[in-house]
């Protein structure tokens, strides 16, 4: 029974990675088209928007763990209490990140400056539309992290499947100018997100707001307890994601530093990993959902099953796409590069990322189980070696100490996976996780 419960779970979970990614893929290829300094552009948008978000969301690893304890020791109350809760903490921080953003876009020449004018001037117009709307962007994470920890996976789907739809047509109608609107190149994909984001808020509230859902926001009290616990299983997670975003910056700091072309190779090289990435969520998703449940339900040996069986499935993904990534380099990377000189940069890249990709799906799927444990301060100590020390060194090696270029920076990010899974192992064969306090 156990394997179809993570698999409902990770069916729809993953779905919504794809379709998140699809729309990734897409405004990539439009603005592939639309010249190289707008996929550039994304080179800096990206990691800028992903970091600051994803650094003030770390509320939600609190989330996922609080509701579904809740949901798994049957207290609907105190599961509504934490969505209200995690629903305020989102609006609060989604306010902060717009302002960090609208503050960074006027610094990207001293972050970035081998970039260059046009791609500095593109970036910041994407940023202009889309960082207004990060309270909404932040608060349909925050459902949606609810909806997945209470079991609910199909209605996030959803909800990104319409999401998404918008966000292409809005993209596709203001990067060109068709329908007689203006060309905005970035910023009309930065206009695309920025829609995308209200609509799938919409649609979540609206679950939510139903009595007889696996979880709702009706009702009222215990927000301040249950923001309490959210926040002490939240801080070392907010902490870790401030040293795995700060590495992360570096990282990029150092791809930037090898200029437009290299830039613009990276992005089409990331665009075909995020298939796997955002796909192997989707079992992380599952893991950790299982995982938090159980523990409420006082049955960790059935939240230990549960966060195997959601690894031995994103395993078999992930050597799927290797397989993928080994054999069809050139074609995969031509549909997302903005001419072939950007592939025969991104070329070599492609074998690197092949090989990450079964590391990448046992560090992704067993981290998520640690932190749906709410045992956060394991999983600080593993970003701390991956994602901080390991990453930028092995990077700084390949790249500058060795020479490799791009190909370096894909074998940095490769030795920090290989770290990232050992450790999460071992932290997770151990299995002081199952003590941990929520």
């Amino acid at each position: 029974m156990l394997p179809l419960v993570v698999l409902r779970l990770a069916v729809p979970a993953s779905a919504q990675g794809l379709l998140h990614t699809a729309v990734f893929l897409a405004d990539r290829a439009m603005l592939a088209r639309h010249g190289t300094d707008s996929l550039a552009a994304m080179q800096l948008c990206g990691p800028l928007l992903w970091s600051t978000s994803s650094v003030l969301g770390a509320f939600t690893i609190g989330t996922v763990a609080l509701v579904g304890r809740a949901v798994g020791a049957s207290d609907r109350a105190l599961a509504a209490a934490a969505v209200r809760a995690a629903l305020a903490l989102a609006l609060v921080l989604g306010t902060l990140c717009t302002a960090i953003l609208l503050a960074l876009s006027h610094g990207l020449d001293r972050l970035f400056p081998a970039a260059g004018a046009a791609t500095w001037a593109a970036a910041r117009g994407y940023l202009a539309w889309a960082s207004p709307a990060m309270p909404a962007l932040m608060a349909a994470t925050a459902a949606g992290a609810a909806l997945a920890a209470a079991g609910d996976t199909r209605s996030p789907m959803l909800a990104a499947l319409l999401a998404n739809a918008v966000n292409v047509a809005v993209g596709w109608l203001l990067i060109f100018g068709h329908a007689g609107l203006p060309s905005m190149g970035a910023a009309g994909a930065g206009a695309g997100t920025a829609a995308a984001g209200l609509v799938e808020l919409a649609v979540l509230f609206f679950v939510l707001r139903r009595s007889d859902g696996a979880v709702t926001l009706a009702g009222a009290g215990g927000e301040r307890q249950a923001a309490v616990r959210i926040a002490r299983v939240s801080l070392p997670a907010l902490v870790e994601r401030v040293a795995q975003h700060a590495g992360f910056l570096g990282f990029v700091s150092m791809i930037g530093a090898l200029g437009p072309l290299a830039m613009a190779a990276n992005q089409a090289v990331v665009s075909l990993e995020s298939v796997s990435f955002l796909t192997i969520e989707g079992f992380a998703t599952a893991a950790a959902a299982v995982v938090a449940q159980k523990l409420g339900a006082a049955d960790p040996a059935q939240a230990r099953r549960g966060a195997l069986v959601a690894l031995a499935m994103a395993e078999g993904f992930a050597l799927l796409v290797a397989l993928l990534f080994a054999t069809l380099p050139g074609a995969l990377l031509s549909a997302f590069s903005p001419g072939p000189e950007a592939v025969r940069t991104g070329l070599p890249c492609m074998f690197v990322a092949a090989t990450a990709q079964p590391f990448m799906a046992a560090a992704d799927v067993l981290g998520q189980a640690l932190r749906g444990a709410g045992a956060t301060r394991s999983t600080l100590l593993v970003v701390l070696m991956g994602g901080l020390l390991v990453r930028l060194s092995a990077t700084a090696l390949f790249v500058f100490g060795l020479g490799l270029g791009l190909t370096g920076v894909w074998l940095g990010s490769t030795v920090d996976w290989i770290v990232r899974a050992g450790l999460s192992g071992w932290l997770f064969a151990r299995g002081d996780w199952a003590r941990a306090r929520v």
